[in-house]
């Protein structure tokens, strides 16, 4: 028996919760302020935009308002996953530092202004937290405004 997809953006509240994955693979989504940079680096599959094969992307991914987020970062430019996800929103997750893990997850563009203006709030003010200096620190919001930033829901396994 399989369990029906039901990730699209009305989803939010499974997301949130992540209720349906193993205690130990949630945990290392829940990622709190004092995780460092390398924590938050996982691969992404998704088929590339010209050769439509499988393809795995370095990037990093966010928790903000309970929800998992990637994000391009500051400066806000075009970005190969950003393009390939928006083609083919639907892709492995692939957890690599500590806790191994490969989720299917479908990717959904943040455009509400409001939603973004918030995401992207959270994000720069956890990333601007003194508690590691390795982290990368944006220090302005407004240096993030043009971030390419998607939703990320985690979907059952058949």
């Amino acid at each position: 028996m399989s369990t029906p997809d039901t990730t699209g953006s009305n989803d939010s509240g499974r997301d949130a919760s992540l209720s349906h994955l193993p205690n130990h693979i949630r945990r290392a989504i829940e990622i709190t302020p004092a995780a460092g940079t390398g924590e938050r680096i996982i691969d992404i599959t998704t088929l590339g935009r010209r050769t439509g094969r499988a393809r795995r992307i370095e990037i990093f991914f966010y928790r903000a308002a309970g929800t998992t987020y990637l994000c391009s970062g500051a400066g806000g430019g075009a970005t190969d996953w950003y393009a390939n996800l928006l083609a083919n929103p639907t892709f492995t997750f692939h957890l690599e530092h500590g806790i191994r893990a490969d989720l299917p997850a479908r990717a959904t563009p943040v455009t509400d202004p409001a939603e973004r203006q918030a995401v992207l709030a959270e994000i720069v003010a956890d990333l601007n937290q003194p508690h590691d200096p390795g982290t990368i620190r944006p220090t302005r919001l407004e240096d993030w405004a043009d971030s390419r930033l998607m939703r990320i829901s985690f979907r059952h396994r058949p």
